[in-house]
């Protein structure tokens, strides 16, 4: 057991094996790959690299951004050169995935217009909550491609620019990750609370 959890790769294969495990049991339970059976599907992919990509933010925010300045120079370009490109990769990739198959579960659902409308055109205040929750994932998902992304790229070095343009990339990609855990919790109210509240 330990030779495969020292591996993380095997863990995640181990781990996505059996989570299809458990996904074929609920398809054998529900007697069928109908829609709701695919509604299941596409909420627990989105809920996975939902945790993915806001649980690596909360760490950027959280710990590596407030930690930074306490970090002897020598020791940093252990961070900012093999630590945070990582976790960058997964942080982008698993925003956008976030983001499709939320997309995805919505239109599987028949709300994806009525919630970008913010229930303008059904009038129903689900729509409008959910719908609420989308854009500020939305504008969130955008942060992450447009702002922080291309921003990280300078101040980590992997696209040249001199300290000046670092040190402006570097607070430029903090304050649209700040906006981001700005808008993260209110986005989870919506995301969370509607399935309750509203069934």
């Amino acid at each position: 057991m330990a030779g495969l959890l020292s591996n993380f790769r095997n863990t995640m294969i181990v781990s996505f094996l059996l989570a299809l495990i458990m996904i074929a049991g609920y398809m054998a339970h529900n007697g069928t790959a109908d829609t709701i059976f695919w509604q299941a599907v596409f909420r627990w992919m989105h809920t996975f690299f939902g945790i993915l990509w806001i649980g690596l933010l909360y760490y950027f925010n959280f710990v590596q951004i407030r930690k930074m300045p306490e970090i002897p120079a020598e020791l940093k370009p252990a961070i900012s050169k093999y630590i945070a490109p990582e976790a960058l990769f997964w942080f982008r990739w698993a925003a956008l995935a976030t983001w499709v198959m939320g997309v995805i579960l919505a239109f599987n659902r028949g709300y994806l217009i009525d919630a970008f409308t913010l229930g303008a055109l059904s009038g129903v205040a689900q729509h409008t909550f959910i719908g609420t929750g989308m854009w500020l994932a939305t504008v969130m998902f955008f942060n992450v491609w447009v702002f922080i992304w291309p921003n990280q790229k300078i101040a980590l070095g992997i696209v040249d620019g001199d300290a000046d343009a670092k040190a402006k990339a570097g607070k430029t990609a903090m304050l649209f990750s700040r906006i981001n855990t700005l808008l993260s919790l209110p986005m989870l109210v919506t995301m969370t609370m509607n399935q309750t509240i509203f069934g």
